[in-house]
C-alpha cells in the first residue's frame, strides 16, 4: 500500500490524482489540502477518508468540522495545516498540486521529513529552485514531475546517460491565440482565452497558456529539475500537443513521449515510478492523427515568453517577480480589471521596478512576492 497525501484536492490535477487512487486500491490518501471549494472538498473527504485535512480560511474549516461531524477526521486551516499534511509520519509521496508560491514551504517541509514530491506546482522551482533541488539531494528524496512537459522529458531520460544530454525540447500547443498578431490580441475576451483547444487545465495555467508565460515557467522549471542551462533549452510550438517534450543526445539522437494530451499519464507515471501501469483512456491513432507540425515561437508577439527567458537569465529573484506578477495580472485579467496584452505588460513593470537579490532566502522570495503584489496595487 503507497500512501500519499494531496495538496491542492480540488484543483484540475487534485481531481485528476483521486481519479487515480479511484483506480488503483493500492493507492491510499493520508491527508488532503485545498483552498476554498468545501462542498467538492466535502464529498473528497468522505469518499477517500483521510486523517487530517485542511482549507484555506479559519471559517472554512469550522464549517468543514460541523459537516463532518460523524468521521474522525482532524481539521487544520491555512500554512499550518498545509505544513502538518506535508509532515504526516506516514504519507510517502506528497502530490502538490496547489497554486502559487505558498507551496514553497509545505514542500521544503517534506522533503526534511524524506518524503518524495510529485510536483505539480511549478512556482516551487521556478522560484526557489536553487533551495528545493539541493535539499532533495542532500535527503535522498526524488522530485517526480507531474507537468505533462517535465514528465515526457524525465520519461525520455530513463535509460540513458544524463551526461550525454544535448537539449531538452518543450513542446508547446501554442494555445488559443496561436498565429494571431498584436493587434488582433488587443481586445480579445476572456471567454476566448479559456478555450485551450487541447487541454482541460484549471483557468489560471489556462491563461498562462494563451499568453505563452507557462512555457516560461516550464523553462524555469526544467533548468532546474533536469540541470541543464538555459541556453541547452528550446521551446517548440507543437500544435497537436501529441508529442509532450524531447530530449536531444550528443550524438544527434532524439528520444521523445508522445500520447494523448491527457494529465493523468503524467500523474500515474510520478505516483508508481518507475512502473507503469494500465490506465483507460483515449490512446493516439496515428492513422486518424495524419501529420504533426513544429512551428517556432512568436516572442514578439508574446511577450511573456521573451520576459521568462530574460527573469531566467539574470535569475536571483527575478523569476519571482515574473511569477508573483504573472499571477497578479492574471487575476485581474480572469477578473475583466485589464486586458489580455496588459498581462505582459505588467509582468514587464515588475521587473523594471526591481532591484534583484543574488541569492534569496524563502523569507526573501516570500517578502518580494508580497512586493511585486503591492506594486500593482498602486497601479491598478
Amino acid at each position: 500500500m503507497k500512501k500519499i497525501a494531496i495538496l491542492g484536492s480540488t484543483g484540475s490535477i487534485g481531481t485528476q490524482t483521486l481519479e487515480i487512487v479511484r483506480d488503483n486500491p493500492d493507492l491510499q490518501v493520508t491527508g488532503l489540502a485545498a483552498g476554498t471549494n468545501i462542498d467538492l472538498f466535502e464529498k473528497q473527504v468522505r469518499e477517500f477518508r483521510p486523517r487530517l485535512v485542511s482549507l484555506q480560511s479559519e471559517q472554512a474549516c469550522k464549517e468543514l468540522k460541523v459537516r463532518l461531524a460523524d468521521l474522525d477526521v482532524e481539521i487544520v486551516p491555512g500554512m499550518e495545516g498545509l505544513l502538518r499534511i506535508a509532515e504526516m509520519e506516514e504519507a510517502q509521496v506528497l502530490v502538490t498540486a496547489i497554486v502559487g508560491m505558498i507551496g514553497i514551504r509545505p514542500t521544503i517541509a517534506a522533503i526534511k521529513k524524506h518524503k518524495d514530491i510529485a510536483l505539480a506546482n511549478k512556482e516551487t522551482l521556478v522560484t526557489a529552485g536553487h533551495i528545493i533541488m539541493p535539499l532533495a539531494a542532500q535527503m535522498g528524496v526524488s522530485i517526480l514531475p507531474v507537468d505533462s512537459e517535465h514528465s515526457a522529458i524525465f520519461q525520455s531520460l530513463q535509460g540513458e546517460n544524463r551526461d550525454r544530454v544535448s537539449k531538452l525540447l518543450i513542446t508547446a500547443s501554442g494555445g488559443p491565440f496561436r498565429g494571431k498578431t498584436r493587434s488582433e490580441l488587443e481586445h480579445v475576451k476572456l471567454e476566448d482565452a479559456l478555450k485551450h483547444p487541447n487541454w482541460s487545465m484549471g483557468h489560471k495555467i489556462t491563461i498562462d497558456s494563451a499568453t505563452l508565460v507557462n512555457k516560461g515557467l516550464e523553462v524555469m522549471e526544467a533548468k532546474w529539475l533536469f540541470d541543464v542551462d538555459l541556453d541547452r533549452i528550446q521551446v517548440v510550438v507543437h500544435p497537436q500537443s501529441i508529442i509532450h517534450s524531447m530530449v536531444e543526445y550528443v550524438d544527434g539522437g532524439i528520444i521523445a513521449q508522445l500520447g494523448s494530451p491527457d494529465m493523468k499519464l503524467p500523474i500515474q507515471y510520478a505516483l508508481f515510478y518507475p512502473d507503469r501501469r494500465p490506465m483507460a483512456g483515449k490512446r493516439v491513432d496515428f492513422y486518424e492523427l495524419g501529420n504533426i507540425t513544429f512551428e517556432r515561437p512568436d516572442m514578439e508577439t508574446f511577450t511573456g515568453l521573451k520576459l521568462a527567458m530574460r527573469a531566467a537569465t539574470e535569475g536571483g529573484s527575478m523569476p519571482t517577480v515574473f511569477n508573483a506578477a504573472n499571477e497578479k495580472a492574471v487575476s485581474l485579467f480572469l477578473n475583466r480589471k485589464i486586458r489580455f496584452l496588459q498581462i505582459p505588460e505588467i509582468i514587464e513593470m515588475c521587473m523594471d521596478a526591481h532591484r534583484k537579490i543574488a541569492d534569496p532566502d524563502v523569507e526573501a522570495i516570500l517578502k518580494t512576492e508580497k512586493e511585486t503584489y503591492e506594486l500593482i496595487d498602486t497601479k491598478y
